[in-house]
């Protein structure tokens, strides 16, 4: 195959379990009622602008599917969508926080369970950036001519670490209590191929940024640590399993006094890209952000306005209200259903904007709208 110096998505699929979850049915899947709890539930999601979830939990509280379930179905939504079958892939990326297994790797688990051919497999991990990561991988593997089509996914299950079992007998502050009020579970996946949509509009992706700020900041989001920084003796790994479950290392924990820090370097690292000539701020015609809470939205438009007074926030869209904060696959399930609402044009412009608050990374995507090509059937 010779090389080529394009890649298109072309096929787009979601997938969230189970009926959507109001502010008031959370209780009864993650549990967590008493008074201290109720007070930071009740604090958080007023902030965060979440209206309604979806868990793959059942109405108790037990697990319904595997995270790799979730990529899996979001990858044949997107392959249907796209009209191929998983024997056409030729490479798979995936993306997710954590696994439902700690090895063989993820991307591994959702092929044995997706079947189709020999692919290659990237598993990129991380937080909400590692999506864009394995859209990274994938889109330079498609342009270099190594593979004519590939699939990425972002897939997610919270859930089973934000259940009541997990802090029982654990002093939780808000540091563990923040991220379980904001999380839940959801996978989005996206077709990428070397040549445009036969017969509708694709997305051409014209690069893609990912950039780490962790040389300049400590550990924001974490998990398995005893502590805000990592020391020979207090990891997961270096003491028995219950006595890490019980000093609360399991527990997703956010140190919220550094957020304001995150978003205000995502806005530097998007003002990089407007100083460098990546984004046109004049003929930008869409914003597909993720974001954790409705607050850094705010935060964000103060910040452009600031730079481009003139900045219409009716080109932002987010689906957070709606769909919740799925992590990784939060970027790809509101590109699916910005896409399938028929918000994008041809020759229009798309910027996708992730900010992973992990230890302070943040990527980008650039697209453009293109037509079907000529002589193709409407």
């Amino acid at each position: 195959m010779g090389t080529t110096a394009a890649a298109y998505i072309t096929g787009f699929g979601r997938y969230l379990p189970g009926e959507p979850v109001d502010n008031d049915g959370i209780v009864q899947r993650l549990g967590g009622d008493d008074p201290v709890t109720t007070r930071i539930r009740r604090r958080v999601l007023d902030a965060n602008g979440i209206r309604q979830r979806h868990y793959a939990l059942d109405e108790h509280g037990e697990p319904t599917e595997l995270n790799e379930e979730l990529a899996v179905k979001a990858l044949r939504a997107a392959l249907d969508d796209r009209g191929i079958r998983a024997e056409d892939l030729r490479m798979l990326a995936t993306a997710t926080t954590i696994g439902d297994v700690l090895v063989p790797g993820f991307a591994s688990m959702v092929h044995g369970r997706l079947g189709g051919g020999p692919m290659q497999l990237l598993s990129a991990s991380g937080v909400c950036a590692s999506s864009l990561a394995a859209l990274d991988a994938a889109v330079s593997k498609i342009k270099l001519g190594d593979h004519p089509r590939a699939a990425v996914v972002g897939s997610e299950l919270a859930s089973r670490s934000l259940r009541q079992r997990r802090y029982d007998g654990i002093r939780a502050g808000m540091d563990s209590h923040f991220l379980r009020w904001m999380l839940s579970d959801g996978a989005g996946a996206v077709v990428v191929e070397f040549q445009p949509h036969p017969s509708r509009i694709s997305l051409r992706v014209d690069w893609v940024r990912h950039m780490s700020l962790a040389h300049q900041h400590d550990v924001c989001m974490r998990a398995g640590m005893d502590g805000p920084s990592a020391e020979v003796g207090t990891t997961w790994q270096d003491v028995p399993v219950d006595e890490a479950a019980a000093a609360g290392m399991f527990l997703l924990r956010q140190d919220v006094s550094m957020l304001d820090d995150l978003a205000g370097a995502g806005l530097a690292q998007f003002e990089e890209l407007v100083d460098i000539g990546l984004v046109d701020v004049g003929h930008l015609d869409h914003v597909v952000c993720h974001y954790s809470t409705n607050a850094f939205r705010d935060l964000a438009f103060d910040g452009l306005r600031r730079r481009v007074p003139t900045l219409d926030t009716d080109r932002w869209f987010s689906n957070l209200e709606t769909c919740g904060n799925t992590g990784s696959a939060s970027i790809f399930i509101a590109l699916e259903e910005a896409f399938r609402t028929g918000r994008f044009s041809p020759g229009e412009t798309i910027l996708l904007a992730v900010p992973e608050s992990g230890r302070f990374s943040f990527a980008f995507a650039h697209l453009t709208v293109v037509a079907p090509p000529q002589g193709a059937p409407s």
